[in-house]
């Protein structure tokens, strides 16, 4: 419902420069690594890019890439669970082939992008050694540079933390890199490499630096895609937030998909219901930074537990208010726990202030915890489910109308 009809322009480096922050935040978590590890990895790649003339479209398509190159480590976790007690294997299994399986899985989070034809294997083989002895065994005439460049971004970042390079550090890098030269690296990547950056970069990648320095090094192009191309990255954004918990692994998406239906229902036009598909995709996308034991406790959490779970409506906001020209998407994803009496969170806002779609996201988000299975419980039936949202309308909480058309919406789908 509402695919057809006109076009919708976004900024998709923003859109991926917010997903990438959310990203590193897993990452911190699973593997240690420092926050801003994409954006490092990308500028690294868009100017050591820079030296071998890839144009500015292509240098934008390859940040792209890098920024995606660990999109499915939420979902790759999520998979070795149970295998390897959390733990990802290549953290007991240290052979190239075990960083096969998330290559594959980035890879196809990659596919969606609307360029991915002009990125192909940059995800996938971005563990590939020069002398071949990586993931796949690609040597390095055989491997994509966009690949390489990744593949050189990520090892020193993980290697030599990039967020600071002092004279002693880099004289480390120097002595790696000449190391590694035929072997991990080719050597003309190793010279590019050195020719770009001849001397230490000190903090000059530090925090958020690394994010404005990348943003300032590409074209900040303002693309146009049809509905069905948003709803299709929405849906793999929605994937990765979702796998950070396997008790939610599709709780992102029903949303998205709940979202857009009724805002069909209640006749809303294309570009909006793809704009709430938008929304309600991206409502978690805080919950990237909040501790897995949290999330994935099967009791009631405690007081300072919660306190530390609520945090999250407001990193979606603060992740997602950067995104240019989707200045609504990012208030109605983020004020989903938002109550009409001003007992919700992160602002603690008033019917007064929240919009039709604010309201929208809200009770869906409601409609779609309630009837979804978790471990620790099974879904409740569509009626039980409206019941309870009819007493929240009267405690104050939720907004009467949309609960009717809530009900009247799904009711169908439910029977």
């Amino acid at each position: 419902e509402g695919i057809q009809g006109r076009n919708m322009k976004v900024y998709l480096n923003d859109m991926l420069y917010a997903l990438s922050y959310a990203l590193d935040c897993v990452e911190a978590e699973l593997l240690g690594a420092k926050s801003y590890h994409s954006a490092r990895v990308a500028y690294i790649c868009v100017r050591v890019g820079e030296s071998y003339g890839l144009q500015p479209v292509e240098l934008l398509r390859l940040a792209a890439a890098a920024v995606m190159h660990d999109s499915a480590l939420t979902e790759y976790a999520d998979l070795c669970r149970g295998k390897s007690d959390g733990v990802r294997p290549e953290t007991k299994d240290s052979s190239p082939k075990s960083l096969r399986g998330h290559c594959e899985m980035g890879e196809r989070n990659a596919s969606i992008l609307p360029f991915y034809e002009q990125i192909k294997g940059a995800v996938l083989y971005h563990h590939e050694n020069a002398d071949g002895t990586g993931a796949f065994g690609k040597r390095a005439d055989d491997t994509p540079l966009m690949a390489q460049l990744i593949h050189l971004g990520d090892q020193l970042d993980n290697r030599f933390p990039l967020d600071f390079v002092d004279e002693e550090k880099y004289a480390g890098m120097t002595a790696y890199l000449q190391k590694e030269s035929g072997k991990l690296f080719c050597p003309e990547l190793v010279q590019h490499f050195q020719t770009v950056f001849p001397v230490p970069m000190q903090d000059g990648l530090e925090g958020e630096r690394a994010g404005a320095l990348l943003r300032d090094a590409l074209p900040h192009l303002l693309l146009e895609y049809d509905a069905e191309r948003i709803r299709a990255m929405a849906a793999v954004f929605a994937r990765i937030i979702d796998y950070k918990s396997h008790f939610t692994c599709m709780h992102s998406l029903g949303i998205a998909e709940k979202s857009g239906q009724l805002a069909a229902f209640l006749g809303m036009d294309t570009e909006k219901c793809t704009k709430l598909y938008l929304a309600g995709a991206l409502h978690d996308v805080g919950k990237l930074a909040i501790p897995t034991e949290i999330l994935e406790k099967p009791a009631k959490l405690t007081t300072e537990e919660f306190d530390v779970m609520k945090t999250h409506a407001k990193i979606s906001w603060d992740i997602l208010q950067k995104l240019t020209g989707l200045e609504d998407v990012a208030e109605w994803a983020s004020f989903h726990h938002e109550k009409l009496n001003g007992a919700g969170y992160p602002f603690g806002y008033t019917a007064e202030r929240l919009s039709q779609e604010d309201r929208i996201l809200a009770c869906v988000d409601i409609y779609q915890a309630l009837t979804e299975s978790r471990p620790y419980k099974e879904g409740f039936s569509h009626k039980k489910s409206i019941d309870i949202m009819r007493e929240m309308v009267e405690g104050g909480f939720l907004d009467r109308d949309l609960t009717e058309a809530v009900d009247e919406c799904f009711r169908v789908a439910a029977s």
